[in-house]
């Protein structure tokens, strides 16, 4: 259901929202309709085991996950932890850091983000990250170079709602 009002304000559900998905990064559920939310942008991925939702990168603004459904891994600093259903991540500008699928099924994540008008991204080399996919070909702050080799997202059919 889709109730949107004149003024820019709506209500949608998950199953109605637009979705992508991508051979390299899984599902994303997007609410933004025809242009991204200029300040905030939110969303959600749902993650195969062994997949992660992006390349690991840092940048210029903060982002917020919460795990709704499932398991995964924060590769966050070099690091690796194991977050499940309900785990909350912070992760403050400058922080590099991605998420991986993990467990035995699908694992979903709500995913919020300030968008300044100017951000600067960084996808560094990592050892962690390379382990499970999730490295950039190479050091870079151009997307376009972080993602060459990565399937394109195309618009798909609601995966099975709820996950997990």
């Amino acid at each position: 259901m889709l109730e949107e009002k004149d003024n820019g304000w709506f209500v949608v559900n998950v199953k109605d929202a637009q979705w992508l998905k991508s051979d390299s990064f899984g599902y994303r559920c997007r609410f933004e309709k025809d242009e991204r939310f200029p300040e905030t942008g939110v969303g959600i991925s749902v993650l195969e085991p062994g997949k992660p939702n992006c390349r690991y990168h840092r940048e210029s603004a903060q982002e917020d996950f919460l795990v709704l459904s499932g398991e995964c891994l924060l590769l966050v600093n070099g690091e690796e932890r194991r977050m499940q259903a309900w785990d909350y991540f912070h992760c403050p500008a400058g922080v590099s850091h991605v998420l991986v699928g993990a467990g035995g099924g699908p694992c979903a994540v709500l995913m919020i983000g300030h968008r300044p008008e100017k951000i600067d991204l960084f996808y560094p080399k990592s050892e962690v990250a390379a382990r499970h996919g999730a490295e950039a070909p190479e050091p870079t702050p151009d997307p376009q170079v972080a993602y060459s080799d990565a399937h394109r997202p195309e618009p798909c059919e609601t995966p099975d709602w709820p996950v997990g």
